[in-house]
């Protein structure tokens, strides 16, 4: 059976991965890390990229090494044998019911924001964005980096063109002297901002559909990476200058209140369509990610649907069932009115848990600094776990109950 094309070049890459990590926090987290730890947060975005880096190369390191539509499941494999790589990728796979019911929502809403949509008219907006991702992900990698480096640059233009008309310069910029920073805000503003950088998972399923993912892959990752964090740092300033946030106020209406007061009412919908598109990106690339983690588990089983590929090498039999799969849980959401907020602190902790098992695997494959990095980056996933607290004990749970369930299942070989 053919691998998947490799068809992914290094700016579709930077394009792929900054809006993954932009996705719904470029509009709500700046204002909600400002409302937590007012100035001290502009320090808290390099302070986040400093500690998120050893995450990065990891996961840079093992892409390039180890490319592969199974992701962090197959790094896990490869340290720790088959069981654990398939737990892994059924643990990735369960933020399939909770986590994308809770991003096509967000996305949505923007769609109230113009129009007034509430209710029926959410869900078949949500059901129209589902069959977008089917449409983009039927035609292949290249065409949602495409579309995706191009929602990047609208946010970055979107960006720019605020700090233009509000005539922010870096003289402007409330900087807080170094012995003035409050830690305890800081800290705060950290636990807040690290979902930001959640996407990287999502981006290594991606790695070996470059057409040179040793050189490419790592230096999309990174680039990534640095564009994203740019922008948040760059949206918090937009947001403390324009004193754009409060306890009684949306965070996600911050930056489009501000482009309404900079550019009036009729610039609303450029800023919801710019919004609605951040949200469509991060959503795309998580169910592409999925249906390569579907796919490539499938292949233990060559009988299986779900391991075809198309005549294009693409998983369109497991993006399909990817999408019935998070059809279905909307339509749950909906029917028992189940409160979205929680569904994404659960998620979180699985996040959490993959970006811990892939930096153990790391200490586990590389050698020299990489593994001390690899160490580091661990200790930082179970620091953020003890910050979770108890909500996290969804993630572990899952774990647990996959690694008993899942190894009763007889595997056919690959």
């Amino acid at each position: 059976m053919g691998g998947l094309k490799q068809e992914l070049g290094l700016a579709q890459g930077i394009g792929l991965l900054a809006t993954s990590l932009l996705g719904t926090g470029v509009f709500a987290v700046p204002a909600l890390a400002a409302l937590v730890s007012g100035d001290n947060s502009l320090w808290a975005w390099p302070v986040l990229i400093v500690l998120v880096f050893p995450v990065a190369i990891v996961f840079a390191i093992l892409g390039r090494h180890f490319p592969s539509a199974a992701g962090v499941a197959h790094f896990v494999g490869l340290a720790f044998g088959p069981r654990l790589e398939r737990v892994t990728g059924w643990l990735f796979l369960s933020v399939i019911p909770v986590g994308l019911p809770a991003a096509l929502h967000i996305a949505t809403g923007f769609g109230q924001a113009l129009f007034g949509w509430h209710d029926q008219q959410l869900l078949f907006a949500e059901f129209g964005t589902l069959a977008i991702v089917w449409w983009v992900g039927s035609r292949g990698a290249s065409s949602s980096a495409n579309l995706q480096t191009v929602v990047a640059v609208l946010i970055v233009a979107l960006i720019a063109a605020i700090w233009y008309s509000g005539d922010l310069s870096v003289a402007s910029i409330p900087f807080p002297a170094v012995n003035e920073i409050n830690v305890p805000q800081l800290f705060s503003a950290l636990s807040v901002m690290f979902w930001c950088f959640v996407g990287l998972e999502a981006f290594a399923h991606l790695a070996s559909e470059f057409k040179n993912p040793e050189r490419d892959f790592p230096r999309a990752l990174m680039i990534g990476l640095l564009l994203a964090g740019t922008v948040y740092w760059a949206c918090t300033v937009v947001v403390l200058h324009f004193d754009a946030y409060s306890a009684d106020r949306a965070a996600a209406a911050s930056l489009p209140g501000i482009v309404v007061d900079l550019f009036g009412v009729k610039a609303l919908w450029i800023a919801c369509v710019i919004g609605y598109l951040a949200c469509f990106a991060s959503l795309n690339i998580y169910i592409q990610s999925f249906a390569r983690l579907v796919w490539s588990q499938a292949m233990y089983s060559p009988q299986s649907r779900l391991a075809r590929l198309s005549r294009r090498h693409l998983p369109v039999n497991a993006l399909n069932a990817v999408l019935t799969c998070c059809a279905l849980s909307s339509l749950c959401v909906y029917w028992l009115n189940i409160n979205l907020d929680a569904l994404i602190v659960y998620a979180n902790g699985i996040f959490i848990i993959i970006y811990l098992l892939c930096m153990v695997a790391g200490c586990r494959l590389l050698t020299g600094k990489y593994k001390l990095l690899a160490a580091i980056g661990g200790a930082l996933c179970l620091l953020l776990l003890v910050m979770v607290g108890w909500k996290s004990l969804y993630a572990i749970v899952m774990l647990i109950v996959l690694w008993f369930v899942l190894p009763k299942r007889k595997m056919a070989e690959a």
